[in-house]
């Protein structure tokens, strides 16, 4: 075959049809061999702390959690407290709601009369003069309880799990 014949038929079977005709392609030493599978990616190991260290990465990142909680503030006043407690208070709820749904275990008023549920012994404490059978009907709401309804935490980079905060250096 010739060269320029073997250049149109090359031409239109790429360009309608599927590729580069096999007789062709040994003809100039080019085998249509399969190419090699790639190596699959080892599978990434996650943990079941992985979300909760994710959440406190977060909350370190957008509030500065972390570093308040393990400030020593013996030496400040209340009113310094205070101050630094409001924009904490801010930022972290923010963060929060944005990737935690919350509902209340008893949406009922605090203070109030509340049939006690009998369904979920771990979505209710018991609190006060508790029967010895550990049962009872009703009393005194004091905390509504917390239960997670959604968790949309951003895509977790494995490599970056039990790094809370990354260390800063400022460049001068």
């Amino acid at each position: 075959m010739s060269r320029i014949s073997l250049a149109f038929k090359s031409f239109f079977a790429i360009l309608f049809g599927d590729g580069l005709p096999e007789e062709i392609a040994k003809a100039f030493g080019y085998s249509k061999a399969a190419a090699p599978k790639p190596m699959p990616k080892p599978a990434v190991e996650v943990r079941i702390t992985d979300g909760a260290v994710q959440i406190l990465s977060l909350l370190q990142r957008d509030s500065r959690l972390i570093d308040f909680l393990m400030e020593d503030i013996a030496a400040f006043s209340d009113d310094q407290i205070g101050a630094a407690v409001r924009n904490l208070h801010d930022q972290s709820q923010q963060t929060l709601t944005k990737y935690v749904t919350l509902r209340p275990v008893i949406d009922g008023v605090e203070g109030t009369t509340t049939r006690v549920p009998g369904n979920d012994p771990a979505a209710v404490k018991l609190l006060g003069n508790v029967p010895a059978d550990g049962k009872a009907t009703q009393g005194i709401l004091r905390h509504k309880g917390w239960r997670v309804e959604k968790i949309e935490l951003p895509k977790l980079v494995p490599s970056q799990v039990s790094i809370l905060a990354p260390a800063e250096i400022e460049i001068e």
